[in-house]
């Protein structure tokens, strides 16, 4: 069977606080492989947004990310953010390699010492939070800058280039068309920087995560140094915007439902499971990711994918699949549902820096949650203003008030 005639516009521009897109919840419902036009990029894409159906697409050797380089291929963004050696467009075995690599850079002593450095940092921002007194911006306090700080202290960035390094990122994550050759040049100035700051730490490596990555082997295996250089800015980039905005949604998630609010400062020890049931919950992107191309006809849900075929798939549907997950819309802390939501991605290309996020996630909810017994918003749900210009949903402030 073909998919209906309709051709959907993504993104989906919706960014009512967190509802859900109903737009998507159609598709996931009426249409689970559809046709989606984009704002870049040449000709139309599929839509893939049912859990076993974004599954196939994320593990099967039939569908390439590699096989978009050098394709003009429909996104959300002016300038591609990806690198066209970066591991998020490799396939297996090539990914494999690098992601064992890497990984080895994020075992648990690692991830230990993350958790130390990020304890400090989350500290001396709610220290000065608290100096600053009520009311508080909870953005500007704590989820711009800990991020930042934490991926600039876990990749011992220098003082007084974060900022610069920063706006890149942002410039990079517009998807506004005027700011495509500013993305470009973001681009170029970040991926120099890095290769210049990689070749250092190769030369005199510290006990920073540049210098683990440069260290790691796998046997004979080592990242060379235009791996190296791209993972580093990866890194950079998610390990902090991302974060950021994800900080702002659980906070205002939780000052928003005061049930589950009060559960939790009466059990922190469930914080772990229940911000994983958040993270299910929450739409933080808005449209797509990075697709892939159908080597071959595939079918789907009863759909003929042909090869060739540009196919994107929604995470953010999948994390709401009604087979998947029982009542997905509603947010439930206590889901005993062994968790395996898709917000950190799947397959090959699951997030190599998930260990990091979590981890500044918990210690930021735990410590704020404790400091803060009496936390609470400083102004009405309603009025806090939304991003519309980034391919992410975030709250752009979040006063509070405790």
């Amino acid at each position: 069977m073909e998919s209906g005639s309709n051709v959907w516009n993504c993104p989906f521009d919706y960014a009512e606080a967190l509802e859900f897109d109903p737009t998507l919840k159609r598709l996931l419902t009426e249409e689970p492989v559809a046709r989606i036009k984009l704002p870049y990029g040449e000709g139309e894409a599929w839509l893939v947004t049912r859990y076993e159906d974004v599954r196939t697409v994320t593990t099967d050797r039939r569908f390439s990310r590699h096989a978009i380089v050098g394709k003009d291929f429909p996104r959300m963004t002016p300038e591609p953010i990806v690198q066209d050696e970066a591991i998020n467009v490799m396939d297996p075995p090539a990914n494999s390699r690098l992601r064992s690599l890497v990984s080895k850079a994020f075992a648990p002593r690692q991830v230990e010492r993350m958790r130390a450095r990020t304890q400090h940092v989350v500290d001396e921002l709610l220290d000065r939070m608290a100096e600053h007194g009520p009311p508080a911006d909870l953005m500007e306090s704590l989820a711009n800058p800990l991020p930042l700080t934490t991926i600039c202290e876990v990749l011992d960035i220098p003082d007084g280039h974060s900022a610069q390094l920063r706006a890149h990122a942002r410039t990079m994550m517009n998807v506004t068309a005027e700011n495509r050759d500013n993305a470009k040049r973001a681009k170029a100035d970040m991926r120099a920087y890095f290769a210049e700051l990689t070749a250092e730490r190769r030369r005199n490596p510290g006990d920073d995560m540049i210098s683990a990555l440069a260290m790691a082997r796998d046997g004979d295996e080592v990242l060379d140094d235009d791996e190296l250089t791209v993972m580093a800015m990866v890194l950079l980039i998610t390990g902090q915007d991302t974060t950021m905005y994800e900080i702002g949604n659980l906070s205002y998630t939780l000052l928003t439902r005061p049930a589950e609010l009060a559960m939790l400062r009466s059990h922190p020890e469930k914080l772990p499971q229940a911000m994983e049931e958040m993270l299910r919950f929450i739409p933080f992107r808005k449209g797509v990711g990075i697709p892939r191309v159908a080597l071959e006809d595939v079918e789907l849900s009863g759909v003929k994918i042909r090869a060739g075929d540009i196919v994107h798939v929604s995470y953010l549907t999948a994390n709401r699949d009604p087979e998947k997950f029982d009542r997905p819309d509603e947010l439930n802390l206590e889901r005993e549902v062994p968790m395996s939501h898709m917000t950190f991605g799947w397959g090959g290309h699951h997030c190599l820096g998930s260990p990091l996020a979590l981890v500044e996630l918990e210690v930021a909810l735990s410590t704020l949650l404790e400091r803060f017994p009496e936390l609470r918003l400083a102004k009405p749900a309603e009025e806090v203003s939304w991003n519309k210009t980034a391919i992410w949903r975030y709250p752009l402030e979040l006063p509070v008030a405790w």
